[in-house]
Order: structure tokens, then sequence, then C-alpha cells
């Protein structure tokens, strides 16, 4: 912040928050109320938020909590935060808001006008490289917290043969996968996406009252979470038996992933890894891949940055934590991916999901 020339951080939004002050709550899920930190250049966090908040982020690290009583259509905190902001940033100085890819404002444009019309001595800059710097690399404490979580989900992925059966219906083996991993210690299960059948493209739908039959193929895609961080990783299964064209395919993005595990070391891009996963995809006959990237960052989101794409170019530091996620296209109408948590060490990587059988597994 100082050699960038700013005087404060404002941040809006629930991950925002919570990593700078500790204060987490399902409460964000409703959209009534705004909520807001600001960080100055020296001293602790500042929180302008909703009274009904004040006792819980006294819980935090955060001292100075100014608070007004929501919801105030009228002034819903704006005069309160702008006058916080003129406190702690003196005319002419910048305050610093995220504003690139990734991020958004938690506050009704008509508020978000008002304060800059109020703040009319700051400036409001994008510090959006900040932020992502900071969040992209964790600390030890957040590396555990993810691969605490990643073992809960990876016992019950090895555990899911013993859950489902042909006849079942989709919603049941979603409500039966999900059981799982919240009795196996997660604290909620807010990401479960997947399909069956012999064909699907669809890979982020809802579950259907479909029937499993034999021959189909199952995919489980879930971001669990525990004590604030996720896990994000998928497994294939088929029930019975499996063509050989879906046997070829998971070979192949299985090993994508290896590929992108041999590379994968501090100093590298993201656009390498990507090259690495993605000359393999192609010499397996992938027909495309729709999903736009072949993985991304892990921690308090489920998706963070940055993202393994062909023209990423992040270069890749110790500590991060990210997914592998190579997919294609295999046949028209077929789509097969795969995808891993690791951590990035200072000799390679540090696999967070227990590794996926290099064979497509078979629910008998």
């Amino acid at each position: 912040m100082e050699k960038s020339g700013i005087a404060a951080l404002l941040v809006s939004t629930e991950p925002e928050v919570r990593y700078f002050t500790g204060f987490h709550t399902p409460f964000w899920q409703s959209p009534t109320r705004p909520w807001y930190v600001i960080i100055p250049s020296t001293g602790r966090p500042v929180a302008v938020i909703p009274g009904i908040g004040r006792a819980m982020m006294a819980d935090t690290w955060v001292e100075d909590i100014r608070t007004w009583s929501a919801p105030n259509p009228d002034d819903d905190g704006v005069s309160l935060l702008a006058a916080t902001l003129q406190e702690f940033v003196p005319p002419g100085e910048a305050v610093g808001v995220p504003m690139g890819h990734e991020t958004h404002m938690r506050m009704p444009l008509n508020d978000w006008n008002a304060l800059v019309a109020e703040c009319d001595g700051q400036r409001f800059v994008d510090t959006t490289d900040i932020i992502r710097g900071l969040r992209m690399v964790k600390s030890d404490v957040e590396i555990a917290k993810t691969a605490h979580i990643c073992g809960i989900v990876s016992d019950a992925f090895e555990a899911l043969p013993n859950l489902l059966s042909v006849g079942m219906t989709e919603r049941e083996a979603f409500q039966r996968f999900r059981i799982d991993i919240l009795e196996r210690g997660a604290d909620d299960v807010p990401y479960l996406v997947g399909a069956t059948g012999r064909d699907f493209v669809d890979v982020i739908k809802q579950p259907s009252d479909r029937v499993i039959e034999g021959g189909d193929l199952i995919m489980f895609d879930t971001g669990s979470m525990w004590d604030g961080y996720s896990s994000d990783f998928d497994r294939y299964f088929a029930f019975g038996h499996a063509d050989e064209d879906a046997q070829r395919a998971y070979r192949t993005v299985w090993e994508s992933t290896e590929a992108g595990l041999e590379m994968l070391r501090p100093g590298v891009t993201t656009t390498d890894l990507w090259q690495a996963m993605a000359d393999v995809l192609t010499a397996g006959g992938s027909l495309g891949n729709d999903v736009g990237r072949l993985g991304h960052g892990l921690g308090i989101q489920l998706t963070e940055w940055p993202s393994n794409t062909a023209t990423d170019n992040t270069v890749v530091e110790e500590g991060m934590v990210l997914t592998l996620e190579p997919g294609m296209t295999f046949a028209p109408g077929r789509m097969m991916l795969h995808e891993e948590n690791v951590v990035v060490r200072a000799d390679g990587v540090e696999m967070l999901s227990r590794r996926a059988a290099p064979a497509l597994p078979i629910i008998d």
C-alpha cells in the first residue's frame, strides 16, 4: 500500500472481509445489509457494519467497530462509511478498492455513487493486484485447513461405491453423497454438481429424477467446506461396465493431470501448466473443452485467482493452492473431466486431494 501510495483499502465482499478480519458467518446469504471493512496503511482494520454484527465482529481482532441500524435504505451506512474514510484518508490521497477481474462491490450502485460524491476529496483507485497477491499465496494455517477438507472428501469419494447402485435416482445419489461428506466432518457442502448417463456434457447441473442404469457414468464435483476453506475436485465412476471410449478418455485426463503434476513448481507460469496438460489432451484425441480453463486457485472460495489458461501467465509461487482440472470432449456429446487439489512447495507439489485411480473405477 505504501509503495502504491494508498492510504487505506476498502473491502465489502465476504471473502475479503473474512480474510482481513476473521469474521465468518452465513449471514452473508441475506442481501439486505451491506458490510464494510477499512484497512488503514497502519493499524488494525476498522469495521463499518450493521449493528446486528457488532457482537460477532468483536470476537475477531478488530477493535474499532462502527455500526448503524440497518436496514436503512435512506442511508444504509454510506454517511458513516464516508466519515470513517475521511478520518483515515487525507484529502488528495487514495482509497484502494478491488475493481478488476473476479472482484465486485457488494453494495448498491446508488450507494457507491453517493459514497464517491461524499468523499470528493479522496481518490478511489484499483487495488486488485494487492488483494490478489495476498490471497493467492496461502499461509501454513490456510493450507492445513484446505488439506483437512480435502482429506474428508477423499474419504467420501473412496467410500462412494458403497453408497450408490443402479436403480436409484440422481437426486438420491446426490443426497447420499452430501450426507456422507457432512457425517465425515465437513461443515457444509455448498457446491455439488454432476451428471449421470452414457453421454453428457452438462457437468454443472443440479440432479434430476433420472434413474441410474447399468453402463452409466457418474461424475460428482464438490466444493465442501471446513472452517471456512474449500475443497474442489471431482471423480468419475461407471456402473457395471464402461465402454472403451470412456475408459480411454478417463486415462487421457488422468495422464494430463500427471503432466501438470510433474512440471508444476515455483517459477513456471499458469500458461506453462496449461500447455503441459493441453498437449496430452490433444494427443489423446480431444475435440475441445468448453470449460475455459484447466484449473484455478482454491482457498476461502471455491475458485480463486489464478486461472490455468493459455494466456493467464501468472508466475507460480511457493504456497499457492491450485486445482489441476483437465477436461475434454472425447466424442460428440461426451465430456470427461478430472480434478485434483495441490499446494505448491519449493521442490514441486504436495497432493491435498488423494490421487484418483489411474483407471476408471467400476461400481458393481
